[in-house]
């Protein structure tokens, strides 16, 4: 099929970023281009990758706006009631409950668990077939670059794609932001993330426990009342450990750090292994170039809130775009950008640095640290303030 290489928008990677942006456009007389170096059955099809997204209410709202919500599949969107922290073997842990309202409405959970891999699939059923979007797939971007006038993109193959506006959403690695000459603040923790499915005897009662013990983390995701996602995160050089393991000797060890509250543990599936980096681009656009989802924030995933930002950047971006358009107005200029660029990074500066330190906090093996984090958790599950604080980023 020929194309015409002239487009309104033109979006690099078609992840849950990306996809909601294209599906956020589709009212819209814009014409629209999608570039992934997967195929379209892999789109389709994306296997499974171990990783359970923790979604907002918020996240929830968008995602019924686009459809997607009522697209995953059946018995695959499991509740997150409520959370607990716990440090090592420490007698204090801070307890999120479940909240009574969540965006003003009555609330009977924290949050919402579905994999990965579900959301993706989700989300391309409800593009697939846009009667405004131009699928590149199977094609790598071979160049990006931008003029006062237009933007451009060259793909492996030769073909040049060229828009007002281009949007960068492949990954925190971003190959397009680091062409684009787009600064990032990067923090490597030396620390690989496992993540498998366990079962077990006893209940999760929807809870999610966060457990920080000597030189890892173990975050226990409830799906039903009898299986759960276990992520393990480690020093990188003794990944190992975890990885090479049999499977008793593994769910022994998760039973044990758990103080046995899951009853008989046993691992049900593989193991898949990240290196754990956290990404901040310094600014999320440059000439006629903006960055969203991981290309513009990539968490650490110990507060979860890595997808609902990408989620919450694309309806930012997506919103001043139709907005322009509406008013006949340029969809890539400065000053749309820059506004998007002060909105977003409203919302990720705060978390990202604030997530950074309670990672270095609750990783810290120095005695005034472990002072420190039995205070923490003392104080924060006291004061209602900061318990409040933390479970509004949830609720929304």
């Amino acid at each position: 099929m020929a194309h015409s290489n002239a487009y309104d928008v033109i979006i690099i990677g078609a992840g849950p970023a990306g996809l909601s942006l294209a599906r956020s456009l589709a009212d819209t007389t814009l014409k629209v281009a999608i570039i992934d170096p997967a195929s379209a059955q892999t789109l389709q099809n994306p296997p499974p990758d171990g990783r359970e997204i923790a979604l907002t209410h918020y996240s929830k709202e968008l995602l019924q706006a686009m459809g997607a919500w009522d697209a995953v599949p059946e018995g695959e969107m499991f509740f997150l009631r409520s959370a607990k922290v716990v440090d090592g073997t420490s007698p204090f842990e801070l307890h999120f409950e479940t909240p009574e309202k969540a965006r003003g409405k009555p609330a009977d959970t924290l949050g919402y668990l579905i994999s990965n891999h579900h959301i993706r699939q989700s989300l391309y059923s409800q593009v697939v077939h846009q009667a405004n979007l131009t699928w590149f797939t199977e094609q790598k971007v071979q160049t990006v670059g931008g003029t006062l006038e237009q933007a451009h993109v060259v793909l492996a193959s030769g073909e040049k794609l060229t828009a007002p506006l281009v949007v960068a959403a492949d990954s925190r690695f971003s190959t397009t932001r680091q062409q684009m000459g787009i600064p990032v603040d990067m923090h490597d923790f030396g620390r690989t993330v496992i993540t498998f499915r366990i079962e077990h005897t006893a209940s999760n009662e929807n809870t999610a426990f966060e457990c920080f013990h000597y030189g890892r983390t173990l975050a226990i995701l409830p799906l039903t009342e009898n299986l759960s996602s276990a992520v393990i995160t480690i020093d990188t050089q003794l990944a190992h450990q975890v990885q090479d393991a049999d499977d008793e000797a593994l769910a022994q060890d998760i039973a044990e750090r758990v103080n046995h509250r899951l009853g008989d543990v046993k691992v049900v599936s593989q193991r898949h292994r990240y290196p754990l980096v956290g990404t901040h681009a310094r600014r999320f656009y440059s000439t006629r170039f903006a960055l969203i989802g991981d290309a513009a924030v990539g968490m650490h995933p110990v507060t979860a809130h890595g997808f609902n930002l990408g989620l919450s950047s694309q309806a930012i971006l997506s919103d001043l775009i139709k907005s322009a358009h509406r008013q006949r107005r340029d969809i890539g200029a400065p000053t749309l950008l820059q506004q998007y660029d002060r909105k977003h990074q409203l919302k990720t500066r705060p978390i990202y640095h604030g997530t950074n330190f309670v990672v270095k906090l609750f990783t810290n093996e120095t005695p005034p640290a472990k002072l420190l984090r039995t205070a923490v958790l003392r104080v924060s599950d006291v004061l209602m303030p900061v318990k409040k604080l933390i479970s509004h980023q949830l609720t929304g």
